[in-house]
């Protein structure tokens, strides 16, 4: 089903996208939780290795997630000016574009992570459990960019339901998959941590023939010929002018990660399973707002496609106004279910304090989170992505690593003094954007008409 976003209410539209792609993304970072939960069963150097590798694994989902961004706009631009035809190529090339750019992805990944890891501090077992994950998981990362390029698609509709769908599957096949191959039986050998990569594959490979069939579905993929496939300069220049950055952005997140870790890991590996963890607490009661995100990208895009100028600060106001309710209740969870949350994890009393501790900080910077993601996504929907880069670079590595050598090789902050420094950071890079966001904003939209009626809420 796909959704004119320019004439909906805007606290229905963004409820009819956001709340979708939050149970989604819930179920998806379950899933992930589920990877963690079986990997403790394991040992704890399993728990560190999933840890450890989540940076490299971070740099598929940043290449689909940027890509998926991209054509997410250039779509619902098209789509906002009722240009079917060219919402129908974009969606083609994208495919393209993403099939040829996993290759790359698969065969730089299996190349150097060998040398990544080690720079992270992991040796002996310790770097074969991380490669064991890691190598299966790049050797499948064509299924992964397929199902984002189906999902840009589907989402410029306004139609986050069927990745949903994929999500709250994928969850439930994934709690039966993990423990089959981890500890084997019926045939399969026990796999350990590469049980629990093989099952994420096939789960993606199961995935992107649903989300390619549903794509179909939509209209949006109908194929005249097998030349629309091939590459079009035109239509990749754009999609490249505005994933790349997307791209960029959200690899800077997991570069962030690997900084972190790297500062972490100087603490021991039950300080690197203590974070690993703890970000995915946090990332747990950041879904309700990564809804938001999408549904700031879709409607922004689509409005300024059709040249709605006010509706555009309209949706962007109310997303802010939304993730202030919703991170509230939160913060509230997160600082007082701290330690709680950390045991649910994990049996080891040092992990779960060095969690907590990093958690009862947290808990105040959760709306900085969703201050930055929602500008940037506003940013995005107006074909504005280079700032995202930027912030990005500032603030998962420069910044991150000028603060955090001085509090930790300097005044020896240990732990605590990280926790703080990502703190800080992350609400100076919230300011910078919301600030920049409206002045950008502003000008994208100026000599645009105003909203309809029917839009205001």
């Amino acid at each position: 089903m796909r959704y004119d976003l320019t004439t909906l209410p805007i606290p229905k539209a963004i409820a009819l996208v956001a709340a979708p792609a939050s149970i989604g993304f819930f179920f998806h970072t379950m899933y992930n939780v589920v990877d963690t939960y079986f990997a403790g069963h394991i040992s704890t150097d399993a728990v560190a290795a999933l840890s450890l590798a989540f940076p490299l694994f971070f740099a598929i989902t940043s290449l689909g997630n940027g890509l998926s961004t991209g054509a997410t706009a250039l779509i619902g631009h098209a789509l906002g000016r009722k240009d079917e035809e060219t919402a129908r190529l974009f969606t083609l090339q994208a495919l393209t574009f993403g099939a040829v750019a996993s290759l790359g992805l698969t065969v730089a990944g299996i190349a150097f992570s060998p040398m990544l890891f080690r720079i992270l501090g992991a040796e002996g077992r310790y770097l074969g459990l991380c490669l064991e994950y890691m190598d299966t998981i790049f050797a499948g990362s064509f299924f992964f960019i397929l199902i984002y390029m189906f999902n840009a698609s589907l989402n410029a509709q306004g139609n986050t339901k069927i990745h949903r769908n994929f999500l709250v599957a994928s969850f439930f096949a994934n709690c039966v998959l993990d423990p089959w191959f981890v500890r084997g039986g019926l045939g399969v050998p026990a796999m350990g941590v590469g049980g629990i990569a093989l099952a994420t594959v096939l789960i993606q490979a199961g995935g992107a023939v649903y989300m390619g069939f549903r794509t179909w579905q939509s209209g949006l993929l109908r194929v005249a010929s097998w030349r629309d496939f091939l590459p079009r300069r035109a239509a990749c220049v754009e999609i490249a002018k505005q994933g790349f950055p997307a791209s960029i952005n959200f690899f800077t997140i997991g570069l962030g990660i690997f900084v972190i870790t790297y500062f972490v890991s100087q603490f021991g590996e039950a300080a690197v399973a203590a974070y690993g963890i703890a970000t995915r607490v946090e990332q747990i009661v950041l879904m309700p707002t990564i809804g938001l995100n999408v549904a700031t990208l879709t409607i922004v895009a689509q409005s300024h496609g059709a040249q709605l100028g006010d509706r555009v600060f309209e949706v962007h106001n109310a997303a802010l106004k939304y993730g202030a309710i919703i991170m509230s209740l939160g913060a509230v969870l997160v600082f007082f279910g701290a330690e709680t949350l950390m045991s649910f994890f994990t049996r080891d009393a040092a992990v779960v304090a060095t969690g907590a501790e990093y958690l009862h900080i947290s808990a105040f910077a959760l709306y900085a989170y969703v201050i930055l993601f929602v500008n940037v996504a506003a940013l995005q929907g107006v074909k504005r992505p280079l700032f995202a880069v930027w912030i990005g670079l500032a603030r998962q590595l420069v910044v991150p690593v000028i603060v955090f050598t001085i509090l930790v090789e300097f005044f020896n902050t240990g732990t605590l003094g990280i926790w703080w420094g990502i703190f800080s950071i992350t609400w100076a890079a919230a300011l910078v954007a919301i600030l920049y966001a409206n002045k950008i904003l502003a000008t994208a939209t100026k000599g645009l008409q105003s909203s309809p009626e029917q839009s205001s809420p």
